[in-house]
C-alpha cells in the first residue's frame, strides 16, 4: 500500500521554485461549506497553511447543489488549476466523468475512491480513531451511557459510530445510544436538528456524546454543553467550541491530506493512487489542548495512548463497518 508521509513538520517553509509557475492549486468543497467548524474547514486550513508556506495563492468554491459539481470540475481544470482537490466523497462520480478528459490534470479526492491516472484518492481509517474516542467517552461517563450523533446515514458515518461503540464497550459503557441526522446532503448542516437529537440522547440518559455530523455537529455539541454533559467533536480539533465541555476531538487530518496534495505537485512528486491513513500513519488521533487537559485524567490518557499504540501493533484489531456493512460490538 502507498502511503503519504504525514506529519506537518515536513512542512518547511520553500520559496517560489520555477516549478511552482506551473501549479494553480484549486479546493473545491462539498456540501455544508468552507466554514463548517468540521470537515471541510479541515480542508480549507490545509490550503492556507500551504498558501502561507510558499505564497502561492489557490482558488477554491463552494457548491451550493449536487448540479454543480461536474460544472465546477470543468471550470477549473479549462481555467488551468492543477492540482484540484475535491472535498467529500460524493464527488466520485463527477470526478470519474471529467477527470480522463483532463489527462494533464492532478486530481485527489478525500473520502472515497476513484481510479485514474491522474487521481489520488485519499481515505482515512476514521473506525480507528472513534475506538479511541470510545475508549475516552466511557472512562469519562458517570453513566456508562453514552451516545453517537452521525451525519447523513451513509456507510461512512456507520464506520465511525461502530469503531466508537467498540471503544466504549471496550473501556466499560453499558449502552451506545446511536442516531443518524437524516438521509439527505442536508444532514451535515442542520445543527438545530443535532441539538435536538443530543437532547433526546441525554434524556436517555448519555451524559457523553460523539458527533460525527460536520456543520450539524455544532448544535450537539452546544446541547451538550448546555446540559452539563460532555461532547466529543470530530474531524477538526473542536475543543474550543465550547472550553471545557468538549472532551475530546477526533482528529480527522484532511487539512495534511490537502496541504500534502498541494504541495506534492509543486514539487513535482505528485502520485496518483490509493492511500488509507488511520493511526500508523497519524491520519488520525484525538485532540488534547489548553481547553480540554482538566477533563482528560492522566489515567485516560494512559489508557488512550495503550490503545493506540495497540492498534497500531495490531493487538486490537477494529472493526471497519465498511468491509462488510455490519459491526459486531
Amino acid at each position: 500500500m502507498k502511503r503519504i508521509v504525514l506529519g506537518l513538520l515536513a512542512a518547511t517553509a520553500m520559496s517560489v521554485s520555477a516549478f511552482a509557475a506551473d501549479v494553480k492549486p484549486a479546493i473545491i468543497y462539498d456540501l455544508g461549506g468552507k466554514f463548517d467548524k468540521s470537515f471541510n474547514e479541515a480542508a480549507f486550513n490545509g490550503a492556507e497553511k500551504f498558501k502561507t508556506e510558499t505564497g502561492i495563492e489557490y482558488r477554491d468554491f463552494e457548491i451550493q447543489n449536487d448540479a454543480q459539481r461536474e460544472q465546477a470540475l470543468r471550470k477549473f481544470a479549462e481555467d488551468g488549476n492543477n492540482p484540484i482537490v475535491v472535498v467529500g466523497f460524493s464527488w466520485a462520480p463527477a470526478l470519474q466523468k471529467a477527470a480522463p478528459e483532463f489527462p494533464d490534470t492532478k486530481f485527489a479526492i478525500i473520502d472515497t475512491s476513484v481510479d485514474g491516472p491522474n487521481i489520488r484518492s485519499i481515505e482515512f481509517k476514521e473506525h480507528e480513531g472513534s475506538y479511541l474516542v470510545g475508549v475516552l467517552a466511557a472512562m469519562a461517563s458517570t453513566s456508562k451511557k453514552v451516545g453517537f450523533v452521525g451525519g447523513m446515514d451513509i456507510p461512512l458515518i456507520r464506520k465511525f459510530g461502530c469503531g466508537y461503540v467498540g471503544g466504549a464497550k471496550a473501556a466499560g459503557a453499558t449502552d451506545v445510544i446511536q442516531n443518524m441526522t437524516g438521509d439527505t446532503p442536508a444532514a451535515w448542516n442542520d445543527p438545530t436538528k443535532g441539538g435536538e437529537i443530543a437532547k433526546s440522547q441525554i434524556d436517555q440518559g448519555a451524559d457523553v456524546i460523539y458527533a460525527a455530523a460536520g456543520g450539524t455537529g455544532v448544535g450537539v455539541l452546544q446541547a451538550a454543553a448546555d446540559a452539563g454533559k460532555l461532547g466529543i467533536g470530530v474531524d477538526s480539533n473542536q475543543n474550543g467550541l465550547q472550553p471545557g465541555k468538549v472532551l475530546t476531538s477526533m482528529l480527522k487530518r484532511v487539512d495534511v491530506a490537502v496541504y500534502n496534495a498541494f504541495s506534492d505537485a509543486k514539487n513535482d512528486k505528485f502520485e496518483a493512487g490509493k492511500y488509507h491513513l488511520g493511526l500508523a500513519e497519524d491520519g488520525v488521533d484525538y485532540a488534547m489542548d489548553e481547553h480540554n487537559k482538566s477533563l482528560v485524567t492522566d489515567e485516560m490518557k494512559a489508557a488512550a495512548e495503550k490503545t493506540k499504540a495497540d492498534i497500531i501493533a495490531g493487538t486490537i484489531k477494529v472493526h471497519d463497518y465498511m468491509s462488510d456493512n455490519a459491526c459486531p460490538y
